[in-house]
């Protein structure tokens, strides 16, 4: 490193031009400045009986630490404060803020906004977990949703339902790869920021920014709270507890280092509470007697590297993909659940999936056969009846009964199937469109305890829950390359109590209409140019290395002037470029970013 840098200023000044009318589509995340400080929206999450979380992120016009207020209330107008509060926040947290409000009311909904810098935020809407008798419960459950891979119509459906108590996402919230890397598609022109693989801190909270900044995941969270697990590419393709597929250490650093960015940035930028230690995501969610949630940790926690079919380790009995820790806590969980319903978020395929007698993919449980025997094992000498598994992961959408015994299992009855498991597809990332679906029949053949399978359609899984049955339908989105789309329903399967085996069911499950009203949307704009050139959204330098990030937003092409100074105030860098005007320049609604690395 040649110099420390303390001081970074920026100065702007613009040609302004008229925009070219006519064109929709841009490569680069758009902001809108009526939502200024508070630009990614609110989100909530990890709500329990009496206490759920609220969040946001405030961009300060400079760097300094900006002192926060929030309101939660019963109504939409904010005429009832039930709650209320103040705190700070600062560089060390992103600027984000996460509040965990207690004291509140089982099974009810909630209204909160945030206050900084002489500004109110969105307001969102939430709702805690129920208490005592309810009987019946709705989720709508997500996973793998890459912005290169299209736009997010999914969350976009989700947000304008009212018929759910919360969105259960199993993973894959953000991707790792770089701009143009995997899932890009020029139909929609989505480009990851920043545009290097992620590695750093500072490159984690760019990507989190960058999807938090997208309309539709920011109404979805606007809307509903969100329970959450991390899967891979949070961190990094293929990950375990000391590793990765998509890390090389020699040229990307320790793997420890980047583990550690990857979970502080989703600790940051997540609705979710935080545990101790910190990188632990284990949870259970109770929801009256009805349901109770168990979130799981397949990736991070305790999993061992993968390893191949024909490894000797792959029937090591002392192998595991929870950790020795988490699984005792899970056993434990599972065989005290007293709900009618044992839920667990998990993220990797259960069920085994098999080409012949070949396993197809040893990062699912299928790499771990051995654990997967503790665990059925744990539940047929417990007795322990309506066990239902949410996975996400695998971008293709599954209706699986688990068989203890695969000789022992009859596919016409169900019987010899001690649970149940429902994969969703993705919101967006890449299955297998247009060539999937025709080889289902040899897939069922060679795993006939899959019930249901469809390997080319995105959307989400809509899981229906009430005293009798638990019904999971595949609501699928007709395109994720333009933000017109419609929905249908693929497939409905469901299992009555004590059963333990899916059926297909006869319809689309019924659904509870909540009378809640929406949190209200702010009407989008762009302000006067004179008010606001550029948004500042973070800064990071760094004192022990010689570069460091910025990542700031243009309303207009023009020209850009960057100095930064060391201690003494010397000049160490200095540019002036010209930001000129793209085909794709987006008509009074274009916002550009731009993330910079400056090497000194």
């Amino acid at each position: 490193m040649k110099k420390i840098l303390t001081l970074c200023a920026l100065l702007w000044s613009f040609s302004l031009v008229q925009a070219q009318a006519g064109h929709t589509r841009s490569d680069r995340s758009t902001l809108d400045p009526t939502y200024a400080p508070f630009y990614h929206g609110v989100a909530s999450g990890d709500p329990l009986m009496d206490r759920v979380i609220i969040w946001t992120r405030v961009t300060p016009p400079n760097f300094a630490p900006v002192s926060v207020s929030w309101e939660l209330a019963t109504d939409k107008n904010f005429t009832t404060i039930f709650k209320s509060g103040s705190l700070s926040t600062d560089s060390s947290k992103d600027f984000t803020v996460k509040v965990d409000v207690t004291g509140l009311q089982a099974g009810s909904w909630y209204y909160y906004r945030f206050n900084a810098l002489g500004k109110t935020s969105l307001i969102g809407r939430t709702r805690t977990a129920d208490a005592g008798n309810n009987d019946s419960l709705r989720f709508a459950v997500v996973s793998c949703s890459n912005y290169q891979a299209g736009y997010f119509n999914a969350y976009k459906d989700i947000s304008v339902r009212n018929d759910i108590a919360a969105v259960l996402h199993l993973g894959d919230y953000i991707y790792e790869y770089q701009s143009g890397g995997y899932g890009y598609t020029g139909d929609t022109m989505r480009r990851h920021e920043p545009a290097n693989e992620i590695l750093t801190l500072a490159d984690y909270r760019m990507r989190h920014s960058q999807y938090k900044l997208d309309p539709d995941l920011r109404s979805c969270h606007q809307q509903y709270p969100f329970i959450t697990v991390w899967d891979d590419h949070e961190t990094a393709n293929d990950s375990y507890v000391d590793g990765a597929e998509n890390h090389t250490p020699g040229t990307e650093g320790l793997w420890s280092d980047r583990k550690f960015a990857g979970e502080k940035a989703y600790f940051e930028w997540m609705p979710i509470r935080e545990n101790n230690p910190g990188d632990v995501i284990h949870r259970e969610i109770t929801y009256g007697n009805l349901a109770d949630l168990i979130m799981v940790d397949t990736r991070l926690e305790g999993r061992e590297q993968q390893v191949s079919a024909t490894s000797p380790l792959i029937n090591d009995t002392n192998r595991t993909i929870m950790g020795p820790v988490q699984l005792a806590w899970f056993k434990s969980t599972l065989a005290g659940a007293t709900a009618t319903w044992k839920i667990i978020g998990n993220q990797v395929m259960v069920s085994p999936l098999k080409v012949g007698a070949n396993p197809l993919n040893l990062d699912q449980w299928d790499g771990y056969p051995e654990e997967r025997k503790k665990v059925y094992n744990h539940i047929t000498s417990n007795n322990i009846k309506n066990i239902v598994f949410l996975t996400g992961d695998i971008h293709t959408s599954w209706g699986n009964d688990l068989p203890a015994d695969l000789t022992a299992y009859n596919k016409n009855t169900g019987a010899g199937s001690i649970a149940v498991e429902y994969v969703c597809t993705s919101v967006t990332s890449p299955g297998l469109t247009g060539i999937g679906n025709s080889s289902i029949p040899l897939v069922q053949a060679s795993n006939p305890y899959m019930k249901y399978v469809d390997l080319e359609k995105k959307g989400y899984l809509l899981l229906d829950i009430n005293k009798q049955k638990v019904q999971g339908d595949w609501v699928y989105v007709s395109t994720v390359t333009s933000r017109s789309f419609t929905t249908s329903i693929g497939g409905s399967w469901y299992t009555d109590k004590d059963q333990t085996f899916l059926k297909q069911a006869s319809g689309v499950s019924t659904p509870k209409i909540n009378p809640v009203p929406f949190a209200p949307a702010i009407t989008t704009g762009i302000s006067p140019i004179a008010e606001q050139k550029t948004v500042l959204i973070s800064c990071y330098p760094n004192p022990t290395a010689d570069k460091f990030d910025l990542q700031y937003y243009l309303f207009k092409p023009g020209v850009v002037e960057v100095e930064v100074y060391d201690l003494s105030g010397k000049v160490v860098f200095a540019m002036k470029k010209k930001i000129k005007q793209q085909p794709d320049f987006m008509n009074r609604a274009a916002l550009w970013l731009h993330c910079l690395q400056l090497i000194m």
